[in-house]
């Protein structure tokens, strides 16, 4: 366990690398191994992990994902922040394709999943509070670094959690904007309320990939999803450097 300051970094769909030459770190846990071994590289004065959320290459499905060993090995290897980045598809007007938000609810509608740490020997059982999942100091530095480079940010959203890994029917997009969705996705749930019972602090950025299921016009593709990623990558990486910056010029990072 390391005393520097430690973000974490959980890579989604259309972000599996970082950076090619970085130190790893092969954590096991109670709960297995991770998705992929952990990367580790310096930012003086911060530590930046990242991990892969379905691997590298990417293998592992939504609901197949070992979210339990992906934050735990995070927090055994020092975390304190954990920023995760997902693929999701837009349902309200706000989140059309192409856009970034940081999300600020949740709503789940995925099952069987390996949801809390509760259930283990490892643990005590704990009931901790979810009313607001994702605020923190770094979700607020979050925003103040979109801000500072000029980088529009939708402030909140309600991403819906659905199991796949397949895309979610028409009427399932509408029940959820029913419900308050506004996006779509398969893996803040359970990693955000994982995140939760391990005393991290939590902050995402939901990159929207398409319009849900009859929302847009078109069939969803994914060679569509794919090519629709590529250019808001590269703002959530612009993002994260000065995401790093912020924290590395403040006492926020822990």
């Amino acid at each position: 366990m390391t005393s520097e300051p430690t973000l974490a970094l959980v890579g989604g769909t259309g972000l599996t690398e970082l950076e090619d030459h970085a130190d790893a770190l092969d954590i096991d846990t109670p709960y297995g191994l991770p998705s992929a071994p952990i990367r580790v590289i310096e930012k003086d004065p911060l530590r930046l992990l990242f991990l892969p959320r379905h691997g590298s290459p990417h293998r592992f499905p939504p609901h197949l994902v070992n979210y339990r060993a992906n934050l735990w090995a995070l927090k055994e290897a020092g975390a304190g922040q954990v920023l995760a980045v997902s693929a999701v598809g837009g349902i309200t007007d706000a989140y059309g394709p192409g856009s970034l938000a940081a999300p600020d609810q949740l709503i789940d509608y995925s099952w069987g999943r390996e949801h809390s740490y509760s259930d283990s020997e490892h643990v005590p059982l704990v009931h901790v509070d979810f009313t607001n999942p994702y605020e923190g100091p770094l979700r607020r530095a979050l925003l103040h670094s979109a801000d500072r480079i000029g980088l529009e940010l939708v402030d909140g959203g309600c991403i819906g959690v659905f199991q796949g890994p397949r895309l979610e029917s028409a009427a399932e997009i509408e029940k959820a904007r029913r419900d308050g969705c506004d996006m779509a996705g398969m893996t803040s749930l359970p990693e955000a309320g994982l995140a939760r019972e391990l005393g991290l602090d939590y902050a995402g950025i939901a990159v929207v990939s398409n319009w849900g299921a009859g929302v847009g016009d078109d069939l969803i593709s994914e060679d569509d999803i794919a090519e629709t990623l590529r250019e808001p990558m590269s703002r959530v990486r612009a993002l994260l450097k000065a995401l790093v910056q912020t924290l590395s010029n403040s006492d926020q990072a822990s």
